[in-house]
């Protein structure tokens, strides 16, 4: 499949389609693709994790494998605390001998799983078969009875006679197996989990440490990160996520409260919570408000498969950094500019406090994250240089556009790229929105050139649709189908549609982009949506 089509459309919807309360046990707090795209994870709020299976038949088509119970809600009498049973993240580790590991973990304790293909044998022939027995005690010269008519079976049996049971195969089915439970070295709440290259060790995250683990001893871990201050009256920042290099087992970082992303080498220190590497925009003290502190927040932080790039998200922006460079971002995405007004409102209601996650597709080149009214966005090849000239969008916002096409251009394209028919598009560019030429029609230019052109123009097209724009689709339930608002009217039109409908409900926070293909899995509440770029 081509990384370079983002057409996405609905493919399948699990869960409960029917517009019924929803139970919180039944809510989705996480998805996880494994490293080959065949296996899908998801993870509730009661505690299960549900395995799908690609069906290898149709594309994109994902079936149940099956379900298990990973973690039971537990209470903490020495500290009077309730432990959740949610899920709080999955993470696939590398398939042994037909086997699948999984690593799940709840505020507490993570465990390690074994998920395998058991084969269920039962007794088809033993001592006391119909058969045998009949045999035994109906045969004999002139078949008359061995045992009497009051004798029973067992009583004539000999040593001769007795044979092993024989076990026949009956069923295969799906079975889960804990192996390791790895529990108590966090005081505080775990945010994440993060299984290294070498798979051999992970890392767990909570608000104040970093703790590494060796996957086959889950009595004993390592503190590498330990920013909790000698008086807690001191306290000015938490962990908020943690990763491993995709390819250097060596390196991991973390991101804070205060918007900073901090990149640790395990061969400097034995604790790596100084001499780092620090990703931080600086701030303007101009432009900070009583909202700055919550909304700079890093939610959620990843490196791109290929390790080169780093993806943070805080409440209103994804940052797309170059691991080379920390003075400043690559790219800024303005995700949440319709809500810079309404920050007072998002912090009555709780919502300012939400935790959006952020995810590079299989290729690295283009990021995807979460909104409100069940939308979630994707920006195709942000970490593309962008220096062609053609109307590039730095940092997915109106302010920083290089504009070059007149307004009528920008109206007719905008008009007709919902269209799925590309000589319409490509015809829109050519003319305005009441058909007069625009500079992309040469009047005296000969069919040959116009032939050109046209080609020109559907390269462009193409760029402009990798490169330029914001698709956004929605998962939802009622609707079954994808909208796409890429250009400066239809985002407008995007922002004006929001108004004051914003259902902070129905918020996408968790998800997962094929590693192979452009196919993703979206949680929307209780139902997990797979939307594919066929």
């Amino acid at each position: 499949m081509s990384r370079d089509n983002f057409d996405f459309k609905f493919s399948q919807c699990f869960g409960d389609k029917a517009d019924i309360v929803v139970t919180e046990a039944d809510i989705i707090t996480a998805v996880e693709f494994d490293h080959s795209g065949d296996y899908l994870a998801t993870g509730d709020r009661g505690g299960r994790v549900v395995l799908f299976e690609k069906n290898n038949s149709k594309h994109c088509e994902y079936k149940f494998l099956t379900e298990f119970q990973s973690h039971d809600a537990e209470f903490d009498y020495l500290k009077s605390l309730e432990i959740e049973e949610k899920i709080n993240q999955i993470k696939w580790l590398r398939p042994s001998q037909k086997s699948h590991f999984i690593l799940s973990t709840n505020d507490k304790t993570i465990k390690l799983w074994k998920v395998y293909e058991k084969n269920v044998k039962l007794v088809s022939e033993n001592n006391l078969s119909d058969g045998m027995a009949s045999s035994r005690f109906t045969g004999g010269r002139g078949g008359s009875s061995r045992n009497g008519a009051g004798g029973s079976a067992r009583a004539v049996m000999s040593l001769q006679d007795l044979k092993l049971p024989r076990l026949s195969q009956h069923d295969k089915i799906i079975a889960a197996a804990p192996k390791k439970v790895y529990s108590n070295a966090h005081t505080y709440h775990i945010n994440s989990i993060s299984p290294n290259s070498d798979q051999e060790t992970f890392i767990s995250a909570d608000d104040l440490r970093i703790n590494l683990w060796n996957l086959d001893v889950p009595d004993q871990s390592f503190n590498i990160v330990d920013i909790k201050p000698a008086n807690m009256e001191e306290l000015t920042e938490v962990i908020t996520s943690a990763e491993f290099h995709p390819l250097h087992c060596n390196l991991f970082m973390y991101s804070s409260s205060k918007g900073t992303v901090k990149l640790c080498d395990m061969r400097q220190n034995a604790l790596c919570d100084y001499k780092t590497k620090t990703f931080e925009e600086y701030l303007d003290p101009i432009n900070h408000n009583f909202f700055t502190e919550i909304t700079s927040s890093i939610c959620d932080v990843k490196f791109s498969p290929d390790g080169r790039y780093i993806a943070s998200r805080d409440y209103l922006t994804v940052k797309i950094w170059d691991v080379n460079m920390d003075n400043k971002p690559l790219k800024t995405i303005n995700v949440h500019d319709q809500l810079k007004e309404r920050l007072s409102d998002t912090y009555e209601n709780d919502a300012i406090f939400d935790k959006f996650e952020v995810c590079f597709s299989g290729d690295s080149s283009s990021v995807m994250t979460g909104s409100y009214n069940n939308n979630f966005m994707i920006y195709p090849n942000v970490t593309s240089t962008g220096d062609d000239g053609g109307g590039v969008v730095k940092n997915f916002d109106d302010s920083s556009r290089k504009v070059q096409f007149n307004d009528r251009k920008k109206s007719s394209f905008s008009s007709t790229n919902s269209s799925s028919n590309g000589s319409k598009v490509s015809s829109a560019f050519r003319r305005g929105s009441d058909g007069s030429r625009s500079s992309f029609d040469d009047p005296t230019s000969t069919s040959s050139q116009q032939n050109t052109q046209q080609q020109q123009q559907q390269q462009h097209l193409h760029q402009q649709q990798g490169n330029n724009k914001e698709i956004v689709l929605q998962a939802d339930k009622s609707a079954f189908k994808s909208k796409r608002f890429g250009t400066l009217s239809q985002r407008s039109a995007r922002n004006k549609e929001w108004g004051d409908d914003i259902d902070f409900k129905k918020s996408i926070l968790h998800f997962s982009w094929h590693p192979r293909e452009n196919s993703i899995a979206i949680a929307a509440t209780n139902n997990l949506f797979i939307f594919s770029a066929s």
